[in-house]
């Protein structure tokens, strides 16, 4: 009896000691995890933005399947949020306020636990790659949370590691994402034509990406001097297909425009006629397997191409869709009637 009294002090001192343990520790926590991330800042920033997406690289989804989600009625942008229920009990996470491209507030809270503060920065780097930066810190942590939390090794223990493998999971979405494409034959169809401005060049696989962006820019700068309005997407018509690539890089215009003798921006004109037309939605890295399914459907069904030469219409600005895989690219071969 009596050593069953002595072990009931000690199993007392015990309790007594961790509480006190307890007690002293801080009410407050901080983790915070950095991964560079393969893809440009605006396409970071508009997945993490939409709760919508976030299942797809949560970590803590990931190892409980079970996890219940819950998206409300908006999950976009500032008072967009989304609740999960698990074997732990019910948390939610809203946004609270944004600096476009650059950064994210949240306010998440679990079980009956005080709100913590989540955010986010996004860097963007000169190769095209962003730098993510996940931080949640919290106050005034409840006793037996912070008990919970001691026994299963801290909060670095408890959450860095699902921030790591987020940021990963991240990553590999985006990845993913960004390589969407999709190829449709149109079919034939009558194509307006009209004026454009163009510089010709030669190039090859390795070069031609350079080649036309300069040939775009010079055509800009020769419209900005000479006060000419654009009246349509840039255009790439290709006067030779081989190895070496001949292209005249174009803008359309409204009207016939006088060239200055000096210059060494041309005038073309595409009349109206009847076309093939091809869809590419994705990078223009995809661009040769658009032109092969085109080249096989004129094959495959007999049409021939007439004499006028085939182009490309590049009819959504990167500017606007950073996401390779919004990319839409519009492939003409004028056939014969």
């Amino acid at each position: 009896m009596k050593t069953l009294k002595y072990v009931l002090l000690l199993v007392l001192i015990l309790i007594i000691g961790f509480s006190i343990y307890i007690a002293v520790q801080p009410n407050s926590f901080e983790v915070t995890r950095t991964k560079t991330i393969n893809a440009p800042q605006a396409v970071v920033y508009n997945n993490i933005i939409d709760f919508k997406n976030w299942e797809a690289w949560n970590s803590w989804v990931e190892a409980k399947p079970e996890t219940k989600i819950m998206l409300s009625e908006k999950t976009k942008g500032i008072g967009g949020s989304y609740a999960w229920e698990d074997e732990d009990g019910i948390g939610n996470i809203k946004t609270v306020d944004a600096e476009p491209m650059t950064s994210i507030s949240q306010k998440m809270q679990f079980g009956d636990n005080p709100d913590s503060d989540v955010t986010w920065t996004l860097k963007s780097n000169n190769d095209g790659t962003t730098d993510v930066t996940w931080n949640i810190k919290g106050d005034d942590m409840a006793f037996d949370f912070k008990a919970y939390t001691i026994v299963k090794g801290g909060m670095e223990k408890l959450i860095g590691p699902h921030f790591e493998r987020g940021l990963t999971m991240l990553d590999s979405v985006l990845q993913e994402d960004m390589t969407r494409y999709n190829v449709e034959i149109n079919g034939t169809t009558e194509y307006g034509g009209g004026f454009y401005l163009y510089k010709t060049t030669n190039a090859n696989t390795q070069n031609i990406s350079t080649k036309m962006g300069q040939n775009f820019a010079a055509i800009m700068q020769f419209m900005g001097t000479q006060g000419v309005k654009q009246s349509g997407m840039p255009l790439t018509v290709y006067n030779e297909m081989a190895e070496t690539v001949i292209m005249s890089n174009g803008i359309p215009v409204i009207e016939r425009i006088k060239i200055p003798v000096d210059s060494d921006v041309s005038l073309g004109y595409i009349p109206n006629i009847r076309v093939l037309k091809t869809t590419l939605k994705g990078n223009y890295t995809y661009l040769p397997k658009a032109w092969e399914a085109t080249m096989k459907h004129l094959a495959e069904n007999g049409i021939k191409q007439s004499e006028h030469k085939p182009f490309e219409i590049y009819t959504t600005d990167p500017g606007n869709y950073p996401n390779p895989a919004d990319w839409i690219t519009e492939i003409y071969v004028p056939v014969k009637e």
